[in-house]
């Protein structure tokens, strides 16, 4: 009976359960979460008793395993530091736990306190702080013209031992007196009031930090010590002869037809055109959005043809000629269909074209607003009760809004008003009565007096007169803004990379290349011949050049923003596919295969990110984002997406040459699978080192390195994911090639949950980077696990018919 504990503690079978339960016991947790309240998950999860017991068995179990392997005598450095760094963390989780405080501080100006409200299973005590903190002012700091917080600080005392500390704290700037931690969490609506996250973990803290550091020597051990998994990789590969096998794939092309459209209205618009390079000068003007962020012309108009339409032009017509077309003939555009409506189901309702339809097909005869009603009951649902139809409405009264304030001269936010403290910008439809003088008259009178020169204009050929009033306004411009940062040389980057359209472009150079790179791979699998080496070769100096026009349009998009592209959904995708793409060429002289698959695999990628659903608009960062934490927490685990996708991809060809009846195929499975090994062994330290960076940045943003948020859970999830697809080699198995590679391909739907499912199905404090239009994509997805259920069950029959 000894003896049976001893082996079944000591057991990696054990290892992999344990580390199932695990991660199947955090991912329920997330979704009672959801359903219950966050006091529900920690008390049946994250803080039972059951999870603690479980932790300190996978703890026992690994050094129960050290023992048995004799892992000290055999120097395996890279697995004891990283396996022991675990527990280090670990440790430090339970001292903060047992002994860490945290609570909120909750101030008025004038306001003097030294009590924090406490919540512990649905109950508020107060802790006594040994100082006091008066609130002295706070500031709310708006972007430019617009309603959304750029910062907010509290400028504080601190009556500490009969002296009085001045202090100010914001977001991602933390206070800390006495051991005690105040972060700025929130402020009251008028603007009058202050809540501090206050936090008090010195020992907890200090444990975990450690364990961080030693975390990172160890991972990188990992990949140095020539007795860890990856040197010996590494060495396995070096013995075998590299080949390829082809696995065709065949891009479907969607044409989308537009329906029908006024004929009359759409020749007139079509006939009477905007001079382009008339248009070019008027987009290149500088612009506020209502997020407060200055843009070219060029970009809003580009926004607002891709909203309303659905595309970067209008038959012949760009989008700089679209936006004045609309200026100077409003009344032809009103019947144009040209308004996409978000789902049949819209359409038929309300029984407008199908596809696209007209601004005048919303209003009936007398009208009224057709959509009104069933929008109003709408807005009177919750959020998470709205149906489809529903969010379908609300997304199409949006675009029909937008299209109405363009028609009312809105939106064009082209005239900043030199001493407003907001430093707003107006648009020639709104309420002008703030500017006087010179001012008041230029800003009312000059847009109309440009549509009337461009109307003339479109008869007589001559653009001179709307050149120089295009010129004025942007000579008023110059004049009355104050916004720092507004150059003319921004302002030209920005239209060049809308013009570039990069990753679109880079889009198309991956798709094509890394075809072409697999349909070599399989030629030589067969066949030999030194002008296919010299194809490969001239390919992948193709896809270099690709890939470096790819960085360049990220740092053009970097240098626009004033920040790292990786905030939002669509910048993160792009970063992706550079990831994934970049992963490959880590690969590329060891295995044509994974190269060109890398190379497909970021072209998809881009091609996703370039959907409807996806908003490739620049947005100014909400407050928290405002962080170099930022940078590399994302930077490092969004990178680990690249690896995870590689192996992926490789699994999947695995399991399709498994499923053949090519006994010359065994070998390379055997390459390909080190290859996928490797790939996922690279991808688990950094989604390790970003996962950890993430909880720092969170420890200096808010007060706690980790608090049980769904995206942290599924961050951890993910490396438990991995890390038992890591350790399957340690699981004696009959087929444990195939089990492998099928775990490998399975896996990944974690990332894909982590990535896009939290933000559907769950929710938490990263709402920020929320996409709510990517539901049509689980068809798909659930359309590729069946695929992939498919080709596992044939590839195991085969696996199993051959080893008998």
């Amino acid at each position: 009976m000894k003896a049976t504990l001893k082996r079944l503690i000591s057991s990696s079978t054990t290892t992999i359960v344990l580390l199932l339960v695990y991660g199947a016991g955090l991912a329920i947790a997330t979704f009672i979460e959801k359903y219950q309240g966050s006091e529900v998950a920690r008390s049946v999860v994250y803080c039972s008793p059951l999870f603690f017991l479980l932790q300190f068995l996978i703890v026992l179990n690994w050094l129960a395993i050290v023992i048995r392997q004799r892992s000290l005598k055999m120097r395996k450095w890279g697995m004891l530091v990283t396996h022991g760094a675990f527990i280090l963390i670990l440790l430090g989780a339970l001292v903060s736990h047992l002994y860490g405080e945290e609570g909120i501080l909750h101030l008025r100006e004038g306001e003097t306190s030294n009590r924090f409200a406490v919540r512990h299973a649905g109950e508020v005590t107060y802790h006594t702080l040994p100082f006091s903190v008066e609130l002295i002012n706070f500031t709310l700091t708006r972007y430019p013209g617009s309603s959304s917080p750029s910062a907010y600080e509290s400028e504080l005392l601190v009556h500490l031992d009969g002296e009085v500390i001045s202090e100010r704290v914001y977001m991602n700037n933390v206070l800390d007196v006495k051991g005690y931690r105040f972060f700025q969490a929130s402020y009251d609506q008028d603007e009058q009031g202050t809540v501090l996250s206050v936090n008090r973990d010195v020992a907890g803290r200090t444990i975990t930090y450690t364990g961080y550091a030693v975390l990172l020597l160890g991972l990188v051990l990992c990949f140095v010590d020539r007795r860890s998994r990856f040197m010996l990789l590494s060495r396995r590969l070096k013995e075998l002869r590299c080949s390829f096998f082809l696995m065709l794939l065949t891009l479907s092309s969607l044409t989308v037809h537009a329906g029908e459209t006024s004929v009359q209205a759409r020749e007139a618009v079509l006939k009477d055109v905007i001079d382009s390079g008339h248009a070019a000068r008027f987009g290149a003007l500088p612009l506020q959005s209502g997020r407060g962020r200055v843009l070219p012309v060029n970009t809003f108009s580009s926004e607002v043809l891709r909203k309303l339409h659905k595309s970067d032009s209008f038959y012949s017509l760009n989008s700089d000629q679209f936006l004045l077309s609309v200026l100077t003939m409003p009344e032809r555009w009103t019947y144009i269909p040209f308004i996409a409506v978000p789902g049949k189901e819209l359409s038929d309702f309300y029984q407008l074209p199908s596809g696209q339809c007209a601004y005048m097909d919303v209003f009936d005869a007398d009208g009224n607003y057709k959509l009104q009603k069933k929008l109003e009951e709408a807005y009177g649902k919750m959020p998470a009760a709205r149906t489809r139809f529903d969010k379908d409405l609300i997304k199409f009264d949006e675009q029909i809004n937008i299209f109405h304030q363009l028609l009312n001269w809105q939106l064009l936010n082209l005239f900043p008003k030199e001493d407003d403290p907001q430093h707003t910008w107006y648009a020639p439809g709104d309420d002008l009565s703030a500017f006087s003088g010179k001012d008041s008259m230029f800003v009312s009178r000059v847009l109309a007096w440009y549509v009337e020169e461009v109307q003339t204009s479109l008869q007589s050929g001559d653009w001179t007169k709307p050149d120089e009033i295009v010129g004025m306004i942007s000579t008023y411009q110059q004049a009355k803004n104050k916004i720092a940062g507004v150059t003319s040389g921004k302002m030209e980057a920005e239209i060049k990379y809308n013009r570039l359209d990069v990753f679109s472009q880079c889009k198309k150079g991956y798709l094509i290349f890394g075809g072409l790179l697999l349909v070599f791979a399989f030629a030589s699998l067969f066949k030999r011949a030194r002008w296919m080496r010299w194809a490969s070769r001239a390919l992948g100096v193709a896809v270099l050049a690709v890939f470096l026009f790819h960085t360049y349009g990220m740092g053009m998009r970097w240098y626009i923003a004033g920040y790292a592209p990786w905030s939002n959904s669509y910048e993160t995708m792009v970063y992706v596919a550079w990831a994934t793409v970049f992963a490959g060429w880590l690969f590329a002289r060891r295995s044509l295969l994974t190269f060109a698959l890398a190379t497909l695999f970021g072209g998809v990628i881009l091609f996703v990110s370039g959907l409807n659903w996806m908003d490739p608009q620049i947005n100014p960062l909400v407050p928290v984002l405002k962080s170099p934490w930022l940078m590399f927490h994302v930077a490092v685990i969004v990178g680990a997406y690249g690896f995870f996708g590689i192996s992926c991809l490789l699994g999947l060809v695995n399991l399709v040459m498994m499923s053949l009846k090519k006994a010359v195929l065994a070998q390379r499975i055997k390459e390909l699978s080190i290859i996928n090994e490797m790939s996922l062994l690279i991808g688990l330290a950094l989604m390790t080192i970003g996962t950890f960076l993430g909880a720092i940045w969170a420890n200096e943003s808010w007060g706690r390195y980790w608090g049980w948020d769904p995206k942290e859970t599924w961050a951890l999830v993910t490396m438990i994911v991995y890390a038992i697809v890591t350790h399957l080699h340690l699981v004696p198995f009959r087929n444990s090639l195939w089990l492998f590679n099928i775990a490998s391909v399975v896996a990944f739907y974690s990332v894909l949950m982590t990535f896009f499912g939290v933000n559907y199905f769950l929710s938490g404090m990263h709402s920020y980077g929320q996409n709510d239009h990517v539901g049509g994509m689980f068809v798909y997805l659930l359309l590729s696990a069946l695929l992939v259920a498919l080709i596992g069950f044939i590839s195991f029959a085969r696996r199993q018919k051959q080893n008998s």
